[in-house]
């Protein structure tokens, strides 16, 4: 096992290799055709560095400013590098074509250059300006049970917040500010709520600032994939706990005395190193059925096992909806439902794209979100169901 995962550890930085190559051999002919001399060793230090820079701001000594630097720089390079693998074919085989048509060959690569770079900067800043400015999503359901002496109840809910060097406490305040605004009865959080290392959420004292989020009935907080790949849950666990907000691993919370909210290990933990979790249909076995439910598991599988064992409300994460085109496309077909509603029998189901991002805070075909749900309960029938504002 540890061989076959060098083996393809290997063969994907040979990979990434190659393609920065590439990336860097274009960069020289365009230098080269606009009459901007560079020293060669330098241009590929310098790119060298850019490839791996995510890799050694990962490393776990010597952590420090320069190393957070440096994998900021490197989650952007990951982002850009993603569109100028599917820019520059297209921008060589324009110059390929035009050439061989006749077209000066000097002149057609600085202006196609000039092109993806302006392409490059339009994805950077309207890739920006999607990320850092959340939209609230609407949406109204019907659970047919009753819910004490509740008539309806205002869930608010943001998964894969990714708090750390490039996500802090700016973006989060937009958080806490925005659900404030909408005053909810439940905030929801189904996980991904920090990006792997709890350090900057401790150095930048974001529990402070998360502290001032609010709701009639609680807060409450399930583990992503991204809490287990960090390898710091008690420590998270004890944290939020000290803000009071509770994260739920495998458990479950009567509130009000009228409904649960349920939090699902993340399918992370399914893995041998992670102690397992709980089947869903074990998991809510032993709660009254006749209230309603409210699940929270981070990743968006297993639809129709959760409406099975009685959950009304499935409220996931984990997708970003690809954070960028044509990302979205793949995830579309990966997940039953990769972003937005549906209802799975009588289970309503809600996936978040999320509001923060995982790498370079860029969206293209995704926005930073929040979703408030309104839920009706004891409806006449024939009322709509779920239908977005």
């Amino acid at each position: 096992m540890k061989l076959r995962v060098i083996g393809i550890s290997f063969i994907v930085l040979c990979v990434y290799a190659a393609l920065t190559y590439y990336i860097g051999w274009n960069g020289l002919v365009f230098l080269d055709a606009a009459g901007m001399a560079v020293s060669g060793w330098v241009y590929w230090t310098l790119l060298a560095v850019l490839g791996l820079s995510y890799l050694i701001g990962r490393l776990p000594y010597g952590q420090g400013r320069v190393t957070r630097f440096l994998k900021v720089v490197g989650s952007y390079y990951f982002g850009l590098l993603e569109y100028l693998i599917i820019l520059l074919p297209i921008a060589d085989l324009i110059v390929l074509v035009s050439a061989a048509a006749g077209a000066d060959r000097s002149r057609l690569i600085v202006a196609v250059g000039w092109t993806v770079l302006a392409l490059l900067a339009f994805i950077l800043v309207y890739g920006s300006w999607n990320a850092w400015s959340p939209i609230v999503r609407t949406y109204e359901l019907e659970i047919d049970k009753p819910c004490g002496e509740r008539n309806q109840l205002k869930v608010v809910m943001a998964s894969d917040i990714h708090l750390g060097n490039i996500v802090g406490n700016r973006h989060l305040g937009r958080m806490v500010e925005r659900m404030n605004r909408l005053d909810p009865d439940v905030v929801l959080l189904p996980g991904d709520v920090i990006d792997e290392d709890i350090e900057p959420f401790v150095r930048n004292r974001m529990g402070d600032t998360l502290r001032k989020l609010k709701a009639r009935l609680g807060i409450y907080v399930s583990l992503g994939n991204h809490e287990y790949y960090g390898g710091h849950i008690e420590e998270y666990v004890k944290r939020m706990q000290e803000i009071g907000i509770p994260v739920l691993r495998d458990e479950s919370v009567l509130v009000d005395d009228s409904f649960y909210v349920v939090g699902r290990k993340d399918k992370t933990a399914e893995g041998r190193e992670y102690g397992g979790r709980l089947p869903v249909a074990d998991l809510l076995a032993g709660l009254d059925a006749s209230r309603p439910i409210l699940l929270m598991d981070h990743q968006p599988y297993g639809f129709a096992a959760s409406a099975e064992a009685g959950a009304d409300l499935l409220v996931c994460g984990h997708t970003h909806r690809g954070q960028f085109a044509p990302n979205h496309l793949v995830t579309g077909r990966m997940y039953e439902l990769d972003w937005g509603y549906m209802r799975k029998g009588r289970m309503h189901v809600a996936v978040s794209s999320g509001f923060g991002t995982w790498g370079p805070a860029i969206r293209l075909a995704s926005r930073s979100e929040i979703m408030e749900l309104t839920i009706r309960f004891k409806p006449e029938r024939g009322t709509a169901e779920g239908k977005p504002q």
